[in-house]
């Protein structure tokens, strides 16, 4: 929601304080140090508990082979695996708080922590090599490369008398302190600064630099000002690259201002710069502290789940997929397996845009104003605008996909992520996206919704009430699930796996997140989405055929939440057309330009979807498919309920909310085991356990001690009810009857 809250805590609370330690070990903060008031330092430390806002103040045990830490401000603490590590900081050699005897500290502490909360004690750790110089307000890092697995720590910068530059490392394996090479220019000496790691860069932003403009000011009474310069160490390649220099220009207000003691934040890809105070030497007593919130995207984000189905009708999908962290919104795009023609008359046109608020102000920075190095890209934003939905005039480039030939038997669709990435655009103001990290203000945006889905756990009763699932088509002999084709027992085999009768399709997600799925009937499947309502009239098929080659990905449009409702999706010109089929990630007209297409009865459609961030366009999701439904067959049951007995369970559902016809008969699958299953995990099998009229049955102890237990996300048991009327059976609910890690190990 981007709104600050006051928690109400409890506990030990500690007094105000500046210049501390902090770090973060999942829902815990510990606190370690600090000026309570001027001269008065602290040695104390506090843990809260942030799910209970529970303060406590923790006795470490001191080191058995020294003194604990002494009382201190303007320290590193740094946080890796269980321990952390305490360097530097200032400390008052005067025993009276009023006759302040500075002295700067280089000693090194351990500190164990317990599991979840408490800690073990104090150690001062040996270590080789030659220690960095005392210092304070630096900043101290952990950082383990991905092939190799030996953490380091890297501090920098900081103050002892003067303001440093330099680099040391502490190989936390071997203790053993050591001063790297690097390559590019080092940015200017600096204290009160912050330092965060994301992937394998440590991005330094801000702080106090000499105000000379050579930076060669050594003296301890020299002037220094609040900077906004901003660069990022490669810790592979230990190469310095700047982002934004110290004496760049910002008339725009478009980047964060020059600051010093701000806080910064890594979540995920994104970095968030919060307040500072700005100012000089000679204007000790007119700072300004600064009050705004600002982040910075890094990289484009990762590839979101595969598009889940939550309801189908004739010319409609209700999808969701998972919420990918700190992105501004989704592209959705959809290929169909029958011919889409290309719309002729309208001009193809190459002009782009790029992402914006409604409020029609420009996120982005002049790209003029940046080095020209290979860098991300900064993207600024103001905090007093507000994020809107991201409107679908958005446009982005589509890219060419050969089509997947339809087969007579069910198949599951591939299971290959895709790699493209959409080419960058440039909006009415001229701003034009580059690799670049992007930095916004942090503004507040509306509160995001969530399909209707639910997960069953494993308690003495539970029900979950999906949509109803409005009914959709198959030949009289298949049903479908959603993605991929798994067998069920014919009526007439009394529980044995066939090939012929039932063909089911299962949902393929590495997160398959808590949900209820509906079970297509078809012989394939496909999703799809749009922005605008949905046409209740169903749509003429066009007479012309299409080339293999001519059929493309549509853009359903750009949705702000990881859900939506799809009827249409926008045709490309002829001319756009052809050019895609040239090359990949061509530009699109805008979507004002473009022509809808309304989706058609019992067609298979495949989805996939794209994160955005202020980088760009992000990878695309696995492929999903989903086929719409034909007129007449009964919907999905709901409101399926669990209860659970010493040696079964009690499975019950409500009928179908719109049944098309009497009901003739239920089906009841459970997900077993099978040596299919070890060779493609993906690919369920299910066993009809019911067949009646009635809306119940039961679940033997021994059907479920051959059941399959599913860890696409939480394990889970998976289920299917699907109804049958004069025309076959109808769309199947999904259920994931949770199990926690005992219940489940033991199947």
């Amino acid at each position: 929601t981007n709104q600050w809250f006051l928690p109400a805590v409890r506990g030990d609370i500690p007094p105000g304080c500046a210049a501390h330690g902090f770090v973060c070990d999942g829902t815990r903060i510990l606190v370690f140090g600090g000026m309570v008031e001027y001269g008065r330092y602290s040695n104390d430390l506090y843990e809260l508990q942030a799910s209970r806002w529970l303060w406590k103040k923790v006795k470490p045990q001191a080191p058995s082979n020294g003194s604990p830490p002494c009382p201190r401000l303007g320290h590193s603490f740094s946080l890796y695996g269980n321990k952390c590590y305490l360097f530097g900081g200032l400390a008052n050699e005067s025993e009276d708080s009023n006759n302040n005897v500075p002295r700067y500290l280089n000693d090194f502490y351990e500190l164990e922590l317990q599991h979840g909360s408490g800690v073990v004690g104090w150690s001062i750790p040996v270590t080789k090599g030659i220690l960095p110089s005392p210092r304070e307000s630096h900043t101290a890092i952990v950082y383990c490369r991905k092939d190799v697995g030996s953490p380091k720590m890297y501090i920098f910068g900081g103050m002892c008398g003067c303001r440093l530059n330099d680099l040391w490392e502490l190989d936390i394996e071997t203790m053993t302190w050591s001063r790297p090479e690097t390559k590019g220019t080092v940015p200017l000496p600096r204290s009160l600064h912050t330092a965060n790691v994301i992937g394998n860069k440590m991005y330094v932003f801000g702080g106090w630099v000499p105000q000379s403009a050579g930076g060669e000011i050594s003296a301890p009474d020299g002037e220094w000002k609040c900077t906004g310069s901003f660069s990022y160490l490669n810790l592979d390649t230990t190469e310095w690259i700047g982002l934004i220099s110290d004496c760049q220009e910002d008339k725009s207000n478009l980047l964060p201002g020059p600051r010093a003691g701000h806080c910064a934040v890594a979540v995920g890809t994104r970095l968030y710069i919060w307040s500072g105070r700005d100012g000089y030497r000679k204007a000790w007593n007119n700072q300004v502290c600064c009050k705004d919130l600002w982040y910075l995207d890094t990289e484009r984000p990762l590839a979101p789940s595969q598009v889940q189905l939550i309801r189908a009708t004739t010319n409609s999908f209700q999808l969701k997929w998972d919420e990918v962290p700190t992105v501004e919104g989704y592209l959705l795009q959809l290929h169909a397996d029958s011919p889409v023609p290309p719309v002729a008359g309208i001009p193809g046109t190459h002009e782009t845009s790029v992402l914006s608020s409604q409020g029609g102000c420009s996120l982005h920075q002049s790209p003029q104003s940046l080095p020209s190095v290979s860098y991300p890209e900064m993207k600024v934003d103001h905090p007093s605008q507000t994020n809107n939905l991201i409107p679908n005039n958005v446009q982005v480039a589509l890219s060419s996909s050969s089509k997947v030939e339809g087969k007579e038997k069910v198949t599951a669709p591939e299971n290959k992520a895709t790699q493209e990435t959409m080419k960058n655009h440039a909006d009415a103001t001229g701003f034009k996206e580059s690799n670049a990290p992007s930095l916004l203000p942090v503004c507040t945006s509306s509160a995001q919704t969530s399909a209707n889905v639910g997960e069953l756990h494993d308690l003495d009763k539970q029900s979950v009430n999906p949509d109803a699932s409005v009914s959709c088509t198959v030949s009289s002999s298949q049903t479908m699930v959603t993605q991929q084709a798994v067998k069920t027992e014919s009526s007439s085999t009394n529980g044995a796996v066939v090939k012929d009768e039932t063909s089911l399709t299962t949902f393929n997600s590495k997160s398959e997140a808590a949900e209820t799925a509906y079970v297509m009937p078809s012989s394939r499947v496909s999703t799809g989405q749009t922005n605008d309502s949905h046409s209740s009239r169903a749509p003429q098929r066009p007479p012309a055929p299409v080339k293999t080659r001519d059929r493309r990905w549509y853009d359903v449009g750009i949705f702000k939440n990881n859900s939506a409702v799809v009827s249409q999706f926008y045709l490309l010109p002829e001319e756009t057309l052809n050019i895609n089929s040239k090359t990949e990630g061509a530009d699109v007209p805008d979507y004002r330009l473009l022509k809808k297409q309304d989706l058609f009865p019992g067609t298979v459609y495949r989805f996939r979807v794209a994160a955005i961030n202020g980088c760009g366009v992000g990878p695309f999701s696995k492929i999903s498919e989903f086929k719409t439904c034909i007129p007449g067959f009964p919907g999905a049951p709901s409101t399926v309920k669990i209860t659970k007995s010493v040696d079964c369970i009690h499975l019950s559902w409500e009928p179908p909310a719109s049944p098309s016809g009497n009901i003739l008969e239920y089906s009841a699958y459970l997900a077993i085991r099978s040596t299919q299953l070890q060779e493609n995990p993906s690919q369920l099998v299910f066993m009809r356990i019911y067949c009646g009229l009635k809306t119940s049955c039961i679940v033997t102890a021994a059907q479920l001690s051959n059941a399959h237990v599913d860890y696409t996300s939480r394990p889970a048991i998976v289920f299917r009810i699907s109804a049958k009327n004069e025309r076959g059976y109808g769309p199947a609910t999904q259920v994931r009857w949770l199990q926690d890690m005992k219940t489940s190990g033991s199947k």
